[in-house]
């Protein structure tokens, strides 16, 4: 139950990711450095519905001209922290390179209850590796957890996929296979754009690509049964509104509480 519900509440919609290099300029990009975007997740059971966590993303500039710092921060709160006695936060940063549609480094900051991770991931085309190192600030004498990867030319964590995502143009019946990477593993999600429909929202009532991807079952980043369902708009700004996971554990909804926009892409 911990680990599904950090993965949902970060990634839920980041698993929207890019399923093809992205040509496109950061001039031509929907989405510009000052955006920020808050979500709330609520799990539901036997017909009982309960908010468990906020999920805030924004993006900053870096010297870069093509690149982008990306920032997340999930954060637990009422019924999972009243009644089941679990607390977490996990902070994000990610660079990423939308010249070449691409992450550069991850960094993560993972708190659950009183164990305490920090790691960095770095992603070396040239070599095609991508390295990660895991310390415990709590027990500086643990030795650092290490792990290696080979990777291709293309290649996303659980943020950068969700902004590469909205680069591009989806439609009906598309199915794509994507390279993701998560603490230094890698990871193939099949991916699906199953349907357009209309959807009600904190920015109206709008039409969305209805997406789902494949993170559920034996050697996927979900070892368990399950399915999840995002919406993402289908309009200039590209925006992630909504994610509904089936778990079972019960059902896990995302939905998009505000948002503020950067400079006018």
């Amino acid at each position: 139950m911990r680990h599904l519900l950090i993965l949902f509440s970060l990634t839920a919609f980041a698993l929207l990711v890019a399923f093809s290099a992205s040509s496109q300029s950061p001039a031509r990009l929907p989405f510009a450095a000052g955006e920020r975007l808050a979500y709330e997740a609520k799990i539901s059971r036997f017909k009982l519905s309960a908010s468990v966590s906020d999920l805030v993303f924004t993006i900053d500039r870096t010297p870069e001209p093509n690149q982008m710092l990306i920032k997340s921060r999930a954060e637990s709160k009422g019924t999972l922290v009243k009644l089941f006695r679990f607390s977490f936060l996990q902070e994000i940063e990610s660079i990423v390179d939308f010249s070449q549609s691409r992450v550069l480094k991850t960094t993560k900051h993972d708190v659950q209850k009183k164990r305490v991770r920090d790691s960095v991931a770095t992603f070396d085309y040239t070599a095609r590796r991508v390295s990660f190192t895991e310390t415990d600030p709590n027990d500086p004498r643990r030795p650092p957890r290490r792990i290696g990867s080979e990777i291709g030319s293309e290649m996303h964590d659980l943020i950068s996929a969700i902004y590469s995502m909205r680069t591009l143009q989806l439609k009906v019946g598309s199915r794509f296979e994507i390279p993701l990477s998560d603490s230094g593993l890698v990871y193939k999600v099949p991916v699906r754009v199953t349907a357009r429909e209309q959807i009600r929202s904190v920015v109206g009532r709008v039409w969305c690509w209805r997406v789902e991807p494949t993170v559920f079952g034996p050697g996927r980043m979900i070892d368990q049964k399950g399915s999840m369902t995002l919406w993402i708009t289908d309009d200039a700004r590209r925006l992630p509104v909504r994610a509904e996971l089936k778990t079972t554990y019960g059902e896990i909804e995302v939905k998009l509480k505000t948002a503020q926009f950067g400079s006018t892409p």
